[in-house]
């Protein structure tokens, strides 16, 4: 395994992976202080909740795997040489963790708050049960050979592909009522600044290793940063450009127009 070469560019890596780690773990704290204030989740997509713990569950599996176990880390050796480093930080480790917990939490505001004529769409129950699924069957194919690499890079990928999807519903629903307001802004920028910190933590290790084997040796964390950061941007400017807080109308907050579905009804359930 390779070292560091230099001590200063160590230290920035590690203060750089600690700012994403504390920038993204705060960031959904405004959203659930704003559910709770309000007792309401009118206006917070459910799709968006649901993608995002399947999201974070397989970056939390692929993390703690290839941080923790020998065995992942020598078959990453192999694949990749020597004298690469693993591409995984204790922050990614401790934030992917963390960040389970705290869907998981809003997930339950949800069933407990206010939530209108809200409702969790089939296609995302059913993305949801399918990608599932999937990585069960890719368990089962890994196991005679112990492919273990192969297997956390597919719940890698299962995490950027629920990446791209996840913020899909709640900028459409934002569209839809032509305003944000049940939607916190300070997850947005917190999660913004995450991103930013996140992807310069990889470009100073590659710079250190003169490498850029951890780009696409971990291209799930590399697309995390760069998705988000395009999403972020799109949601600020629907917050702060096309639907200011102070246009919205204010039966949005009890969700009396929250209620024009963002999938044809067919596709809805309870």
């Amino acid at each position: 395994m390779a070292s560091w070469n230099s001590i200063p560019l160590e230290i920035s890596y590690e203060v750089v992976g600690w700012i994403a780690f504390t920038s993204w773990s705060i960031s959904f704290y405004p959203q659930l202080i704003l559910n709770f204030r309000r007792k309401s989740v009118v206006g917070l997509n459910f799709d968006f909740v649901l993608l995002n713990l399947t999201k974070h569950s397989s970056y939390m599996i692929y993390n703690v795997c290839l941080y923790f176990s020998p065995i992942i880390q020598k078959q990453y050796f192999d694949t990749y040489g020597d004298q690469e480093m693993i591409p995984v930080a204790a922050n990614d480790v401790a934030f992917s963790i963390h960040a389970v917990v705290l869907t998981a939490l809003t997930l339950f505001q949800i069933f407990i708050y206010e939530r209108g004529q809200q409702k969790v769409s089939r296609f995302a129950t059913g993305l949801v049960i399918l990608v599932w699924g999937f990585a069960a069957i890719c368990f089962f194919i890994a196991l005679p050979s112990h492919s273990w690499l192969w297997l956390i890079t597919i719940f890698n990928s299962i995490q950027v592909a629920m990446t791209c999807v996840k913020y899909i519903p709640q900028a459409k629903m934002n569209f839809t009522r032509k305003s944000t307001v049940g939607w916190s802004i300070g997850n947005i920028l917190l999660d913004f600044g995450g991103g930013l910190a996140n992807y310069l933590q990889m470009v100073i290790q590659s710079i250190d290793q003169n490498s850029w084997v951890n780009f696409y040796g971990n291209i799930g964390k590399t697309l995390l940063s760069l998705i988000s950061i395009f999403f972020d941007i799109l949601f600020m400017f629907q917050h702060y450009v096309l639907y200011p807080e102070k246009k919205s109308p204010k039966s949005l907050e009890t969700g009396e127009e929250s209620n024009e579905p963002l999938i044809d009804p067919s596709h809805e359930h309870v």
